[in-house]
This record gives structure tokens, C-alpha cells and sequence, in this order.
């Protein structure tokens, strides 16, 4: 299963819904990312693909600082699961594959 491209995902948090671009890749045959969102470029940790499970790490200062957890299931050009920051509660993850087309378009 390839997961590269950029995916927009959509997170329900308690503070409302944030929507973000996520980019994978692979480098040096390791598989790397980037997540843009409420204005700031971070890079993903410890990406992992297995089979269809994918996870990640990431910081964000925005809309508050926190360090995340991502799991998701991967299937097509869809993905579903929960976003986790330390002991509150998990957020629902979707997202949607970016087409060629819109990978070129601003975040």
C-alpha cells in the first residue's frame, strides 16, 4: 500500500474541527512527512506503515502546543482514525487523498 502524496485530513477536537494537509514520502527508503496547519509547517516522527496501519508523531504550537499521536487505517484514497495528545481524549481523524491536481495547490 502507497501512502505517499499529500492528504487533507480533518481532526474533531474539544475545540472544534482543524483542518490540515499532511505530506508523505519516502527518503532514503524511509518513510517521512509533514503536516501543515493553522499556519505552521511541522515534520512528522516515527512514521510507520504496516500494511494499511499507519502512525505517526507530531508537534504543534498551534492553536496550542502539543505533542501528538496519530493512528489511522488506511483504505484507497481514504483514511480513518484518532489523533491522541497525552492524556486527553482521542480525536477523530478522516481524510481524503489529494488528487495530482490539488498537491500543487497552496496549503
Amino acid at each position: 500500500m502507497s501512502v505517499e502524496g499529500s492528504w487533507d485530513l480533518s481532526i474533531s477536537t474539544p475545540i472544534g474541527r482543524i483542518k490540515a494537509v499532511t505530506e508523505f514520502r519516502r527518503k532514503d527508503g524511509v518513510l517521512v512527512g509533514t503536516a501543515h496547519a493553522a499556519g505552521e509547517e511541522v515534520p512528522l516522527s516515527d512514521v510507520v506503515l504496516d500494511v494499511n496501519r499507519l502512525t505517526w508523531r507530531q508537534a504543534t504550537t498551534k492553536p496550542m502546543r502539543l505533542n501528538l499521536t496519530f493512528a489511522v487505517t488506511i483504505d484507497g484514497d481514504t483514511l480513518t482514525g484518532v489523533s491522541k495528545a497525552g492524556r486527553l481524549p482521542a480525536s477523530k481523524v478522516t481524510g481524503e487523498r489529494r488528487s495530482l491536481r490539488q498537491a500543487g495547490t497552496a496549503h
